[in-house]
């Protein structure tokens, strides 16, 4: 079991520094702004310099207006995609039972979503990340069902939802705790670099009645 240790917590939060949410755009519109090219609100860095450009975060239709004016007819940006946490409900209990069935992120059963908060992640409409709450006992809630479809790892996902989840615990005062399969030992250096620390290994026993 680990629990989140605030001193050891080197990465930052999404709602503490939007700017991580959106690099280029931050980037772009403050230390770099010498280097953009910009219509309106859509920028770029100056071709001969980086094939990078940026929108504000939550575009309007003005925002991509004024892209299409930036590039000129036929032109293309390359933009930072974020893929967004969203709330899951019991209406997305098929996929979750699906994702948590082909990734084995631990138990997962039809009501486990009623134990607390879970976001997911979605691609071209299918789930394809997820976490959320599990156990609560006084002042700590537990992140559990993390897992990644195989084909979308390596993009930082779980962090994401793991980092957003951490966020809300904290925010109600309380001490988010996970635990993991020794064995794991990729999601065990994730979680440490999140600011989790090991407290206690622990050994699950399956007890049959008589």
């Amino acid at each position: 079991m680990a629990g989140y240790d605030d001193e050891s917590a080197a990465p930052t939060r999404p709602s503490d520094d939007a700017a991580l949410d959106n690099p280029a755009w931050f980037s772009l519109s403050g230390p770099h702004a010498g280097l953009a090219q910009r219509v309106g609100r859509a920028v770029r860095f100056h071709p001969g310099v980086a094939p990078i450009a940026a929108l504000p975060t939550a575009p309007t239709g003005s925002d991509w207006s004024d892209a299409a004016e930036l590039v000129g007819p036929g032109g293309a940006l390359l933009l930072f995609a974020v893929p967004e946490a969203v709330l899951l409900t019991t209406d997305d209990v098929p996929e979750m039972t699906d994702l948590a069935r082909r990734t084995r992120p631990g138990p997962f059963r039809p009501r486990t979503i009623e134990l607390g908060t879970y976001l997911g992640i979605r691609h071209d409409d299918r789930l394809v990340a997820m976490a959320g709450e599990r156990l609560r006992l006084p002042g700590h809630t537990e992140i559990s069902a993390v897992c990644t479809d195989p084909d979308h790892r390596g993009r930082g996902l779980a962090t994401r939802l793991v980092l957003a989840l951490v966020q809300q615990i904290r925010d109600r005062g309380e001490t988010p705790i996970l635990h993991a399969d020794g064995r794991n030992t990729t999601a065990i250096r994730l979680y440490e670099r999140l600011g989790f620390v090991v407290r206690m290994e622990v050994v699950f026993q399956r007890a049959v009645a008589p």
